[in-house]
């Protein structure tokens, strides 16, 4: 009993020891920028996300259990959910959960169908944590909407994310009228990682003549390559509140299993091959992002001298599984009507803006929603009360009006 109540005083006084850490690091090290309103309430929201990671990171350290794992079982815990008047049924497509948002109010026909998949890196997310998110765009777009929970870390890596989104959509694209959809709306979308998703599932799925084609796909702050990370959003935006540079590299080496020791080299790009980079300069080059977005004064060399190495150890970053910004003219010139998203404040921005040249290059129709007091994740927000944001309400219903419009 003794040991037990010593126990337990331990572990609160390392709680409370974490706590006070990181709140001083939130307090003296964390910079918002200046656009972005309700800085006080974002504090909160950035020092609740650096605790949960930090706790998680502890005890993963003491092999109690994963990060990915505790955050998100507390994500899942504290996060009520809202079904906004539709109908919500969980599945499973074979081994793969999908849950099924359905509008309750009848329909005289056929009504436009959306496939949404989540966000998180591969190792934040869930079916549960995206369910408002979900359950609302299906609600005002009048749409029937399937959201599929796809398998992360810690437990599974690349290409487990992938196998799972493509096919939970082709075992729904192959009954639509059961659900009552109508093949000829059908709209793929994602958010973050997901909306990269969308980017890889759309190419692979162009050759597929016994399935429906795809009408439009949302992407909403995609990840669209993981070879250069030193273009100028990657730079401004390096240690942003809730998606630094760092931190993304490190979940893309993680679930692309590539050993963090070669993160710095992927950083400097020593694992760009001399000819690889002769070829794809011209989609992956910071001479794509329009001056408005470039910032003044001197820039990396890039890439660096390429270490062979590294490449051999790093070489799946180049595979269009990975990074769907290296398609060839040939297959981005097949793609549907788009819709993208990009935040000012997103290491990702620029991800959003090389992929917009290319679908306009090849004659693709965009349109382009730049929200400008914007930063990574923020549709979450837009349900939250208190502590959503004028750019989460903006993501929101710029993208339910587009869907709209199909």
């Amino acid at each position: 009993m003794i040991l037990a109540i010593i126990l337990f005083m331990a572990a609160c006084l390392l709680v409370l020891g974490v706590s006070i850490w990181v709140l001083i690091e939130e307090i003296f090290t964390v910079h918002i920028p200046f656009p972005i309103t309700h800085r006080v309430r974002f504090h909160i929201l950035h020092y609740v996300f650096q605790l949960t990671i930090t706790l998680g990171n502890l005890l993963e350290k003491m092999k109690i259990c994963p990060m990915p794992r505790f955050f998100c079982f507390l994500q899942d815990l504290v996060v009520p959910k809202n079904n906004y008047g539709v109908l919500v049924k969980d599945l499973h497509f074979g081994t793969i959960p999908v849950r099924l948002f359905q509008p309750k109010t009848a329909s005289s026909g056929l009504r436009r169908g959306i496939i949404f998949y989540h966000g998180g890196g591969c190792v934040f997310g869930s079916l549960d944590c995206y369910h408002n998110t979900c359950s609302y765009l299906a609600r005002e777009t009048d749409s029937v909407l399937l959201s599929v929970g796809y398998r992360k870390l810690p437990d599974h890596h690349h290409p487990s994310a992938f196998q799972d989104c493509l096919n939970a959509t082709i075992h729904f694209l192959k009954d639509l009228k059961t659900y009552g959809v109508d093949p000829a709306r059908l709209v793929v979308s994602g958010e973050s990682i997901g909306a990269g998703a969308v980017a890889i599932i759309t190419q692979v799925l162009l050759g597929r003549q016994d399935l429906p084609r795809f009408r439009a796909q949302v992407l909403i702050y995609p990840i669209t390559q993981v070879v250069n990370f030193q273009l100028p959003s990657y730079q401004q935006n390096q240690n942003a509140p809730f998606l630094p540079r760092k931190f993304l590299m490190t979940c893309a080496c993680k679930y692309l299993a590539i050993d963090l020791s070669w993160m710095d080299d992927m950083l400097k790009g020593a694992v760009i091959p001399p000819d690889y980079w002769k070829k794809y300069k011209k989609w992956l080059g910071s001479d794509n992002i329009p001056q408005r977005f470039k910032s003044q004064g001197l820039q990396p060399k890039f890439p660096g001298p390429f270490n062979e190495t590294a490449y051999l150890e790093a070489t799946r970053i180049f595979d269009l599984e990975v990074s769907p910004l290296l398609a060839d003219d040939k297959t981005i010139a097949q793609l549907p009507e788009t819709f993208l998203v990009s935040c000012e404040y997103d290491v990702l921005r620029d991800d959003c803006l090389l992929y917009k040249k290319r679908l306009e290059d090849q004659g693709v129709p965009v349109t382009w929603c730049h929200i400008e007091d914007g930063f990574h994740g923020c549709i979450l927000l837009f349900d939250k009360g208190i502590f959503s944001f004028p750019c989460s309400h903006e993501v929101m219903n710029s993208t339910v009006s587009y869907i709209k419009g199909i």
